[in-house]
């Protein structure tokens, strides 16, 4: 056999064996969707080249035709309609490395990987710079932090520990609840949970018990958690005692970096990704599914 020829069936073969290995989980299992959400149908939208790196999405009251996001490098408020690439933006902070995002009581919130938290109105947002960003330092002990949720029906916000020195030799994740006072524009506390992950193995010897988070929310209707790893590949699902439910394991081709996830007033998913040299920053839309009556 020719080298040419030899060469390219290898590369076939090669190809063909990557591609079986990407469809499956170890031990053959399928990827799987949270209920109410087919993750083999997303509807994804290329982000512009300023969008690279896009991190954290939030939406305005859930009204998803407008989409804020952050990416993590530029001190910047980014906003566009729901597939439109022209976006506009506001600086709020020098260069630095911003993770999550959140819009609750007319004030936007942004987490910094330092566990530093910035917050502005937003009636700012249409500006192209802002005076009246406040930033609030050493409320989280020394750690790294990517995940933020601001619940509007409890006024209380929540950030949740990527990499935290006192997790570092146990099987659990620490979290951080503070009240918001939308009078004084104060946070208190604040209160600290945890999340076993033991809990992710005993749904799936697989997989290991640990875990990076990348960014947290909270589904409107059930209640439930969604605590998103990029790192990791993985989608976990909480009760709101934070008792792990179910873990979906993402696909690299549908998510190539997934850190930011929010849901709209609609119930559809929306998670982004940060691209890379070959794809685009992206925001996949997932429409919720309601249950078929019996």
């Amino acid at each position: 056999m020719k080298p040419f020829y030899r060469n390219f069936l290898y590369v076939v073969l090669l190809l063909s064996i990557l591609g079986a290995c990407a469809c499956k989980y170890p031990g053959g299992k399928k990827y799987t969707s949270p209920k109410g959400y087919d993750f083999t149908k997303p509807d994804k939208f290329n982000m512009p080249s300023s969008l690279l790196e896009i991190s954290g999405i939030a939406f305005y009251k859930g009204n998803s035709d407008t989409v804020y996001s952050i990416q993590d490098e530029d001190g910047k408020l980014f906003r566009q309609g729901w597939d439109v690439k022209k976006q506009h933006n506001m600086k709020f902070a020098p260069k630095g490395d911003y993770e999550d995002l959140a819009i609750f009581h007319e004030r936007v919130f942004v987490l910094k990987s330092n566990g530093s938290i910035y917050s502005f109105p937003f009636s700012e947002t249409v500006k192209e710079e802002s005076d009246q960003v406040r930033e609030r330092k050493k409320l989280l002990p020394k750690g790294e932090y990517e995940g933020m949720y601001a619940d509007p029906e409890t006024s209380k916000l929540y950030v949740l520990c990527k990499s935290c020195p006192q997790d570092k030799k146990t099987k659990q994740l620490t979290g951080y609840v503070f009240d918001y006072n939308a009078a004084t524009d104060s946070l208190t506390g604040p209160v600290t949970f945890s999340v076993d992950l033991n809990q992710i193995k005993a749904l799936n010897p697989k997989l290991k018990a640990s875990l990076s988070p990348s960014a947290l929310a909270k589904n409107p209707a059930t209640k439930e958690w969604y605590i998103l790893s990029s790192a990791n590949k993985l989608l976990l699902v909480a009760d709101a005692n934070w008792k792990i439910t179910a873990a979906h394991r993402l696909s690299s081709t549908t998510f190539n970096q997934p850190e930011g996830i929010a849901f709209d007033n609609k119930l559809n998913l929306f998670i982004s990704n940060e691209g890379d040299e070959i794809n685009d920053g992206n925001i996949i839309k997932f429409r919720y599914l309601p249950a078929k009556k019996k």
